[in-house]
């Protein structure tokens, strides 16, 4: 065999481990989080609070209490939480909104949202502008639609 095939099957059989490793790893990590889902799920309320602000910022920026800034582990210590500072009843409070609903809530505004503790999982009574829709478009985007409905209007 000449030294060209070993070397080949020697990378072959480490990506072959390290892919039988990251397969175990996904599979521990997936049930961790099945495990905090049914947690968040078992303690989520329907709270009706006024949003104030709402910014990405570091867990020591955040204005969290210190125990749960306590237990974020080093490697994420520097990362950016999604932060929402809102009004529930009297009490003004910091909360950290799921990722994926971050850029829907809206700055002051009233709004329905599911919590758990601090964490704000799901918003609801929402209303989109079509104004907030078209500033979302980019410069080209905006300028090909009015081509569009421009050649439409005529086309009549």
């Amino acid at each position: 065999m000449s030294l060209f095939w070993k070397i080949l099957l020697i990378i072959v059989i480490a990506l072959a481990v390290l892919l039988i490793v990251f397969y175990f790893l996904g599979k521990k990590a997936q049930k961790k989080q099945d495990e905090q889902q049914a947690v968040i799920d078992q303690t989520k309320q329907q709270v009706s609070m006024l949003i104030l602000d709402k910014q990405k910022l570091k867990p020591k920026n955040a204005g969290l209490p210190a125990i749960m800034t306590d237990q974020i582990p080093w490697y994420l210590k520097n990362s950016k939480l999604t932060i929402v500072k809102a009004k529930v009843g009297p009490k003004i409070m910091n909360f950290i909104a799921d990722p994926k609903i971050f850029d829907d809530i809206p700055v002051r505004k009233e709004v329905k949202a599911t919590i758990s503790g601090l964490y704000i999982t799901a918003v609801r009574g929402i209303r989109k502008d079509k104004t907030q829709e078209e500033a979302k478009k980019g410069f080209f985007a905006r300028f090909s639609s009015r081509n569009q409905n421009g050649a439409k209007k005529k086309a009549k």
